[in-house]
């Protein structure tokens, strides 16, 4: 199980935020990104350029938002699922990359924003070569005054539970520059959980036992906070210069479960405790520098830094009813100092109808683990990417075509073994879309990326997961690479009363790094591979319909996914549907919301997983400055996220079952003055995302 996965559901609970209608209603920016010429119709909702969508917020959904999360939501984009307090964004089931002036940002950052100062998000579900692997982006412009500042405080606590979210952050603004300090802290302790789970292990000889666990009791901690402080300086048209600090820690990330195993043998019943978590601090820097020069020329670089130390662990006992001792009885405890440094530079070159992009970037891990199960003994990695591209980006009328070719080196290795691998891999991308007008445009893409072996598949220490099963890393995966043609149709219908996309998305992954099962003796052990490939269809239908103008709105996305996954030993395959759907009625101020999602189900490996399904009924009232929610989480049915393994030695099925049915309250103030100030526009973000280990969790 993965406690992430959870988080977002924990903090689900407590903001909930409307969605509004959107009025196209844009104004001058200082150095923002520097777009290409190109005729827009300015009334529109919806603005579709040839590579993004661009969304104006209305004063109706300005009004009815209290922080950037909660506006992102009252604009309704089609695919976009936002959760503010749960603190996740995501379209069609796929991962976002959320930027701020196109620089790199976290949820916290973005629900730090007031809404006021946002004057337009761009929807970039095609993201180019610059972006790395990102899915989709979703970049968030703000104003770019030079006097005022602003304060923001916000208190979402549960109303039976030690569950709630509180964040406050500041800004001030003087000539050219701007200083922001800004603090989050998320509660849950003590949550109730348990798990519904049933497994049947399966011998190479035929022997079969399986074992059915009734749940006793159960809890879940996810507490964590973070602390920033950031500095912009902008000389229009000339220099940007941004740099931060940024402190993250996990307190109490764990999972505790107790249950009651009934034994197919006939064996007596046994007593489970099973307990996973981590904690640890992750301190980060940035830098960030952007020069303009004549003929339309950029040069941009970045520098990003970031250390964890950590304390994963896991223990899983298992006994008899009131006997002393154990009969299972298996810790593991790993402690991380773990490094990751990035630095990127990019070249760009803009034409009347054109734009060249050419850039370098090096990312470095340095990896140290440390074993206290395995009497202290201490294992080093040190991984090594460095990527080359080169985009070009041109207009012909109706047209649009876009090309680029990167190139990426990667090697990691064990000191301790000296094993490991290297390998080059390229990354082509193609982009055709034709703009038909305002209202209709098309879109067929091709992008590729590939994908690193992380710590935790790599490392070949060998940990005991219970009485039955091991996880054993490999250290002879190389890096995998994806590829997705995507077609995309946009529209706006019926004088902007429906607006939305249709689509549909090819994806494979010839040589995925994938979980396989196998039989060492009586050891059932958990490894990785190169497999032998991952490949899914999947269609969409994303709508946002103003049914009443300005009272009552509707948005929903159905998806349906087939997919096939081949490994060495077996061939697998899954088809499903998911979506979502979100209604709001407002009135002067008041708004009513109820959202029903259904998480999709993914094949990987030889496993089918899930996030969550739940829905929520809430009521808010905003006045002046202030904003005042009420709610309830999962009001009907069950909250559910698991997974089903379909390996033929270990057939199993888990549904994670938390007490959601949580009633909550919010409060939030902001307070301005002056004019407010757009923060840096990053045109780049150097990858340093640090790794940690993974200990325990069959």
């Amino acid at each position: 199980m993965n406690v992430k996965i959870f988080t977002r559901i924990a903090m689900t609970a407590i903001a909930f935020a409307a969605p509004g209608i959107v009025n196209a209603q844009e104004t001058a920016d200082s150095i923002a990104a520097q777009e290409l010429d190109e005729i827009v119709v300015q009334a529109s909702k919806v603005i579709r350029k040839a590579d993004m969508d661009v969304y104006h917020p209305s004063k109706s959904a300005v009004d009815n938002s209290k922080n950037g999360m909660q506006l992102l939501r009252n604009l309704m984009i089609p695919t976009l699922s936002v959760n503010d307090a749960m603190g996740s964004i995501s379209a069609a089931g796929q991962p976002v990359q959320v930027r701020i002036n196109s620089r790199e940002s976290t949820i916290e950052q973005l629900q730090a924003l007031l809404p006021e100062t946002i004057k337009r998000v761009e929807w970039i579900d095609n993201p180019g070569l610059r972006y790395g692997g990102a899915n989709q982006v979703l970049n968030v412009i703000v104003a770019n005054p030079t006097v005022g500042g602003s304060l923001m405080a916000e208190a979402q606590p549960a109303l039976n539970c030690a569950f709630g979210k509180y964040n406050v952050s500041a800004k001030f603004n003087t000539g050219r520059s701007q200083w922001e300090v800004g603090g989050n802290f998320k509660l849950t302790d003590g949550l109730k959980a348990h798990r519904d789970y049933t497994e049947t292990f399966t011998w190479p000889d035929g022997r079969e036992l399986t074992r059915t666990e009734t749940p006793l009791d159960g809890k879940l901690n996810n507490t964590m906070g973070a602390a920033w402080i950031s500095y912009n300086y902008i000389k229009p048209d000339t220099t940007v210069f941004y740099a931060q600090l940024h402190a993250h820690r996990i307190f109490s990330d764990l999972i505790d479960y107790k249950g009651l195993i009934r034994l197919s043998s006939g064996d007596k019943d046994l007593i489970l405790n099973d307990v996973y978590g981590r904690e640890g601090t992750t301190p980060s820097f940035s830098a960030y520098l952007e020069q303009h020069f004549a003929h339309r020329q950029t040069l941009v670089v970045d520098f990003n830094a970031s250390l964890y130390s950590g304390h994963s662990y896991s223990d899983y006992r298992e006994s008899h009813e009131n006997a002393t001792g154990y009969l299972t009885d298996v810790s593991t405890s790993i402690k991380d100092r773990n490094q990751a440094y990035g630095l990127e530079a990019d070249y760009i070159k803009q034409w009347n109808s054109s734009k060249l992009t050419a850039g370098v970037s090096y990312t470095a891990n340095r990896n140290r683990s440390l074993y206290e199960n395995l009497d202290g003994e201490i294992f080093h990695q040190r991984q090594d990417k460095v990527y080359f591209f080169a985009e070009y980006f041109h207009r012909i009328n109706k047209v649009t075509l876009t090309g680029g070719l990167g190139a990426q080196y990667t090697s990691f290795k064990f000191k301790e073994t000296n094993q490991g691998n290297n390998s080059w891999d390229l990354r082509p991308q193609a982009t055709v879309t034709y703009s038909l007008n305002q209202n209709h445009n098309f879109r067929l893409a091709l992008t590729s990326w590939q994908t690193a072996p992380s710590l935790a598949e790599t490392n070949i220490a060998p940990q005991q997961l219970d009485g039955f099963q091991w996880r054993i890393g490999n250290s002879n995966l190389k890096t995998s690479s994806s590829y997705m043609l995507t077609f995309r149709y946009g529209h706006n219908l019926f004088n902007q009363r429906v607006s939305g996309s249709f689509g549909a998305r090819a994806f494979t992954s010839p040589n995925a790094i994938t979980p396989y099962l196998f039989w060492d003796n009586d050891r059932l052990i958990t490894s990785y591979e190169n497999s032998k490939g991952l490949q899914n269809l999947s269609f969409w239908l994303a709508e946002q319909i103003q049914i009443i103008p300005d009272w009552l709105m509707l948005s929903a996305t159905i998806q349906y996914k087939a997919e096939r996954m081949k490994g060495h030993t077996y061939t697998l395959y899954n088809h499903d549907w998911s979506g979502d759907v979100t209604m709001i009625f407002m009135y002067k101020g008041f708004q009513l919301v109820f959202q029903y999602v259904k998480a999709q189900r993914d094949l990987w490996g030889e496993k089918i997983s899930w996030g969550e399904d739940f829905n929520i009924i809430a009521a808010q009232y905003t006045w002046k400055n202030w904003q005042f929610q009420a709610g309830m989480i999962v009001p009907f049915g069950k909250y559910d996220q698991g997974s089903r393994s379909l390996s033929q030695w270990n057939r199993n099925e888990q549904h994670m079952r938390v007490d959601m049915r949580v009633p909550y309250i919010s409060i939030s103030y902001n307070l301005q003055w002056g004019r407010q100030k757009r923060g840096a526009n990053k045109l780049i973000n150097a990858d340093a995302s640090v790794e940690h280990s993974k200990a325990g969790g069959r």
